[in-house]
């Protein structure tokens, strides 16, 4: 009987001393939470500015009442663009969208020599460019590349002068549409603000002119110019975030 109750005893301090040492057990520390990871948001409107180099390739023909066009040679000439821009872009998952309206004051001129007589040169100078595009880009958080493309209006004076005084003989200005595309990349250096480069061809194509007064060159003949202009500008964008659709953020 004494066994028995020396047994019980000892199966009771075991019971007890169990919970005691669970008891006294460190707790394991919960692991801290993962860093979050800011995801750049592209979505909404923007304003901005943009400055750079421009060169406009013309090439200029006499076109008679009858008879074959006369050929008067082609010319190159680069110059100064600057302006401004404003759009709207909306961003899913990496692809970016936009839509964009570009205007630019330009101080492109070009000056050729006549091939059919050198006793007069012909001058045309781009003074502003218009762009009116939709972009498609792929982002990596902060960093966008983008190709863009749509419409283009150029506005231009074309001249004949007289190459020995220089004097202007005739004089006429025209409003030009043509097509463009593009490709740039943006960088997001602040939650509103981007900086970026820019490369732009305008397919301007061809198109007669009349001026007010008898071609000096040709007798009643019109002017037939043809038209394309390169684009590299620096842009500075500042974006207002209205009507963005929040990203949640990658852990």
């Amino acid at each position: 009987m004494k066994k028995v109750c020396v047994s019980i005893v000892g199966l009771a301090l075991l019971g007890m001393a169990g919970p005691v040492s669970a008891a006294d057990m460190a707790v394991k520390a919960a692991p801290p939470p993962l860093p979050v990871m800011a995801i750049y948001n592209w979505s909404g409107f923007y304003i901005g500015a943009n400055g750079g180099w421009g060169q406009s390739h013309n090439c200029w023909d006499f076109v008679p009442v009858a008879g074959a066009i006369i050929p008067n040679g082609c010319s190159d000439q680069s110059g100064g663009v600057f302006g401004g821009q404003i759009g709207y872009r909306w961003q899913a998952n990496q692809f970016v969208f936009g839509l964009e309206a570009q205007g630019d004051w330009a101080d492109i001129n070009s000056t050729h020599l006549s091939i059919f007589n050198p006793a007069f040169t012909t001058q045309v100078k781009v003074d502003g460019i218009g762009l009116f595009t939709g972009q498609i880009g792929y982002a990596w958080n902060a960093a966008l590349l983008y190709v863009k493309g749509g419409a283009a209006v150029t506005s231009n004076r074309f001249d004949i002068l007289t190459t020995a005084c220089c004097a202007t003989l005739a004089s006429a200005s025209s409003t030009r549409w043509g097509g463009t595309i593009g490709v740039g990349f943006e960088y997001g250096f602040a939650p509103s603000w981007s900086v970026g480069a820019e490369y732009d061809h305008l397919f301007m194509g061809n198109a007669n002119n009349s001026f007010s007064v008898a071609n000096p060159v040709v007798a009643g003949a019109a002017n037939r110019i043809s038209q394309d202009v390169d684009m590299v500008t620096l842009r500075l964008n500042y974006r207002f975030g209205w009507g963005a659709t929040p990203i949640a953020a990658r852990y």
